[in-house]
Parts: structure tokens; C-alpha cells; sequence
């Protein structure tokens, strides 16, 4: 690449030289030598782009499946950079899978580790309302009927968010194949809760339990709402809508 010199600057192609602006200035450059389809699919030298490129398409499948089957508990709400963030946590735990060479890992393989499901449960899903700081009571799911009871529960201790009155609780247990993306999801009856509640003691229970489809996900959501005239609307603040992951079996 150099710089053009010259009365006049040339911009488009001859004799095989390219002519064009760069930040200003005129350059001049031999033509050819980028990346084509075909070179992507046939050179070695591609080898690593065809690899990433396949965990990439992966990646993505798994990510639009698991957005889709967590979208009852964020249902009309828009979080900032939620796919992206979900597609490097999706790539971190592939890259756990140790029985695929690179370029055929899978998520489900990664999910298998020692540290996939850890990875799974510990992200934070929604940074702007973080269900662990919002809610900052002992969350306990049975081993039997899989119910989340929190039996140290304060209303007075929640982090409401500016302006709501309410509290809506959304449980369930998303049974998710990461091989598959099949997945079914088990839900608990809301509880709505206002800053007036006296109860120490919340419990939900799903209406049905996990029939083995894939990996047992046990999730819980929170999103605020505000009462004028008797009504309860949602509030649209980034922080007026939170997931978690609370246990994987």
C-alpha cells in the first residue's frame, strides 16, 4: 500500500492497481488479496476461519432456542446486549467440550464438564437487575416437587425499582436439550407481591414436573410493575426485569 502522489488523485482500478481515499488520503494498492467464498471453503491457510465459523453457527442455534425458551419470563421487555452476552457464555462453555477437535465443539458437550453447569448457574442474565442483589434472601428448591421456597422473605428488604408498587415473582423448571433444542418449561403460578406484604414466607410450585427432555433448569424471574387506578402496568426500565438461574440438575 502507498500513498498516491500527483496533481490529480485517482480513484477505481487500472493495471491491476487500486485506487482509492483512506482516511483522507489518496492510496494506491495492488488488486486482489482478499478473502473470497471460495478461498474461505477450499484454502488451508482458512482452515481456522471455517472452524470458528462452524462453533460460531452452533453457538447461535443454541442461543436463539434458549432466548426463545426463557421469553415467558421477559415476555414484551428488551434487554441491552442479551444476545450477544448469552453467545459468549454459550462459547466459553463449548469450548469445555473435550471430545469434539476444534471447529466440531459442542455446547452440550461443554454443558457435560465439571464446570459447565457451574457456568450455567452462576452468569448473571440481567446485570441491570440482578435477581441475587434485588431479592437477597436464601433461595431453597426441593429435591422432590422441585418448589422454590424462600422462607426469610422481608418485602421491606427488596430492591424495588423507582416507581413500582408491585412485584411480580415468575418461577419454573425449563427442562432444555442443549443437543436437541428441544425444551419444555414448567411454570408455578405468579405471585404479585406490593410493598405492603407481611408474609416471611414465599413458595412456588410448578404446575408439573420435568419429564427428562435435557438439562433441568431451574429459573426464576422478577419484574416490577406500577398500580394507577387500581390497574398494574409494566415499567420498561432496564432494570424492571431480571432472570436467574437458581439450580441445574
Amino acid at each position: 500500500m502507498a500513498q498516491q502522489t500527483g496533481i490529480i488523485p485517482l480513484v477505481g482500478t487500472l493495471n491491476g492497481i487500486n485506487f482509492y481515499y483512506l482516511n483522507g488520503k489518496p492510496i494506491a494498492r495492488k488488486a486482489g488479496g482478499g478473502f473470497t467464498k471460495k478461498a474461505i471453503k477450499t484454502k488451508d491457510s482458512m482452515q481456522r476461519v471455517r472452524e470458528n465459523a462452524n462453533e460460531f453457527g452452533h453457538c447461535s442455534a443454541v442461543n436463539k432456542a434458549f432466548r426463545s425458551a426463557l421469553a415467558p419470563f421477559y415476555k414484551g421487555h428488551r434487554f441491552t446486549h442479551f444476545h450477544s452476552r448469552l453467545m459468549g457464555l454459550f462459547t466459553r462453555i463449548k469450548v469445555l467440550d473435550t471430545t469434539h477437535k476444534r471447529g466440531e465443539r459442542f455446547v452440550a458437550d461443554g454443558i457435560g464438564q465439571a464446570h459447565g453447569l457451574p457456568l450455567l448457574q452462576q452468569f448473571n442474565y440481567t446485570p441491570a437487575c440482578d435477581v441475587r442483589q434485588v431479592l437477597p434472601f436464601e433461595f431453597r428448591v426441593s429435591e422432590t416437587d422441585l418448589a422454590l421456597s424462600i422462607t426469610d422473605f422481608d418485602i421491606a428488604q427488596v430492591d424495588f425499582v423507582e416507581g413500582a408498587t408491585h412485584m411480580a415473582l415468575t418461577y419454573g423448571v425449563l427442562d432444555f436439550d442443549f443437543d436437541s433444542l428441544n425444551y419444555a418449561l414448567h411454570l408455578a403460578p405468579p405471585l404479585v407481591l406490593n410493598r405492603s406484604y407481611v408474609g416471611s414466607t414465599v413458595t412456588l410450585e410448578p404446575d408439573t414436573l420435568p419429564s427428562g427432555v435435557g438439562t433441568a433448569l431451574c429459573v426464576l424471574g422478577v419484574r416490577f410493575y406500577q398500580e394507577v387506578d387500581g390497574a398494574l402496568y409494566v415499567l420498561n426500565a432496564k432494570d424492571s426485569v431480571g432472570i436467574a438461574i437458581l439450580k441445574c440438575l
